[in-house]
């Protein structure tokens, strides 16, 4: 039925139906792909549930080997799995190659941790300590905007921890997850690992399966919201890494020519399809002209088109649906605001909006209240740090953020204050797998990465003995 399979006990197999996968720079059909069923769920999971006992017991170590085998396996076909992931996700070539790379990386610095025994009191009377235990079957729930990079956020934890998995990929983009399936067919014992697709009709099934212990969750609040409700019926661990409007604050004493390429790069990377890009910037009126006007001659030069083609630097926006949620913050932005550069939708095949700046916008907007997850960028004038602080905290969300500034006392106490899970300094979208990653406030509920990230993926389990 399809060149590609779903991963089900240890078997590729085709879907139930198929679906049409489109190329978002073209509109066209890229591919025909297996969509599985909800028996087909069921039995990825009920793999994943026999399976879990024997490899809950194979060593960490030996765990950890089988997981490097897959890193192995993305770099020999790392210039094949980045081809494909430009052609189903959208963005540029060179971004698609980044992924991968980070992927590879993110999955060897990911496996280095242990699960040592912790001796909590070791006196006459008892000896107490404490162990963590693996869950079971994680359903593992990907979105479509780093499709590879963010499973292997959460794949390799699980599987180190000796929980086995069931990744359920975006439907618009399943082909090169499906592609690392080829892989870890060869590489896990039979039902370790499934991959299971859909139209978004199979979440609920998976977040309310008795026989699903935990759920790691990336995608939207609203979506998020809808997990976290359906997984209390069986009182599962959930691990939510939400949306996102971080807020750039960029102080009077920076030089505009100087910051605007990174506060830019932060901004638009992805086609502003990342939830911890600069959503909206803050900038003080004895700059904002100047910080404007580099922002816009950095718009203007940027080259829109299909990732494949030679020196795009951004692609189309990644779906339809996203693309006609970004057309109406455009709307936002030329009613609420003045749009200094882009702002236009071409009239051509493809999901391609211009990157867009937009001045003379303020607290209220929806441009700025919300989060647009696009290439539109509002920027607000503000004359007092602190009451700016203040706006940008006035948020239900709570990612990330950033402070620009050369007075590094100055930035340090306003990142202390500002209210989000991660705050960089002169600095913006910095990612590592040995730093803890998680959102404040409506943006997420636990933690990836590091290994905090890795005891999501665990139960403590107190062991104490009377002397």
């Amino acid at each position: 039925m399809s060149d590609y399979k779903l991963l089900i006990d240890g078997a590729l197999v085709d879907g139930a139906s198929t679906m049409e996968v489109i190329n978002p720079a073209t509109e066209e059909v890229l591919a025909i792909c297996p969509r599985g069923s909800e028996a087909q769920l069921d039995a990825a999971i009920a793999a994943a549930k026999a399976a879990y006992p024997g490899w809950a017991m194979v060593a960490l170590s030996q765990r950890r080997d089988l997981i490097l085998k897959l890193a192995d396996a993305i770099s020999a076909k790392r210039f094949e799995l980045a081809r494909l992931l430009t052609q189903e996700q959208g963005k540029p070539l060179p971004e698609a190659e980044a992924e991968i790379t980070f992927a590879e990386a993110f999955i060897r610095q990911l496996v280095v941790h242990e699960l040592p025994v912790r001796v909590l009191e070791d006196s006459e009377s008892r000896r107490v300590e404490l162990h963590r235990r693996p869950l079971g079957v994680v359903g593992a729930i990907i979105p479509w905007n780093f499709p590879v990079w963010l499973t292997l956020f959460k794949l390799p934890l699980a599987l180190l921890a000796g929980n086995t998995i069931v990744l359920k990929p975006a439907p618009t983009t399943p082909l090169t997850t499906l592609r690392l399936g080829e892989m870890m067919a060869g590489i896990f014992p039979a039902g370790v690992v499934n991959i299971v697709t859909d139209q978004n009709d199979l979440g609920e099934r998976l977040t309310t399966h008795p026989d699903v212990a935990k759920i790691s969750f990336t995608g939207s609040t609203e979506t998020g919201r809808k997990v976290m409700a359906s997984a209390a019926g069986t009182i599962k661990r959930v691990t939510l890494e939400l949306g996102g409007n971080d807020a750039a604050l960029v102080l009077p004493d920076v030089d505009p020519a100087k910051v605007a390429p990174a506060i830019f790069d932060a901004a638009f990377v992805n086609a502003g399809q990342v939830c911890i890009a600069i959503k909206r910037v803050y900038a003080h009126s004895a700059i904002y002209d100047s910080l404007c006007r580099e922002l816009a001659r950095l718009a203007e030069e940027v080259v829109v088109d299909d990732g494949l083609k030679q020196g795009v630097r951004m692609g189309p926006l990644q779906n339809r649906a996203q693309y006609e949620k970004v057309k109406d913050f455009l709307a936002s932005g030329h009613a609420d605001g003045t749009i200094i550069a882009g702002g236009v939708v071409e009239d051509r095949p493809g999901y391609f909006i211009r990157p867009t700046i937009v001045r003379d916008i303020s607290d209220g907007a929806r441009l700025v209240d919300e989060e647009q997850f696009g290439p539109i960028l509002p920027i607000i004038r503000y004359d007092d740090p602190d009451e700016a602080l203040a706006r940008a905290n006035n948020s239900p969300m709570g990612l990330g953020g950033s402070i620009w500034s050369s007075d590094r006392e100055k930035a340090r106490d306003l990142a202390k204050r500002m209210e989000s899970g991660t705050v960089w300094i002169n600095k913006h979208l910095d990612l590592d797998a040995a730093i803890p990653f998680s959102g404040a406030k409506q943006s997420g509920l636990g933690m990836e990465l590091a290994e905090e990230g890795f005891h999501e993926f665990t139960q403590v389990h107190v062991i104490n003995e009377a002397r």
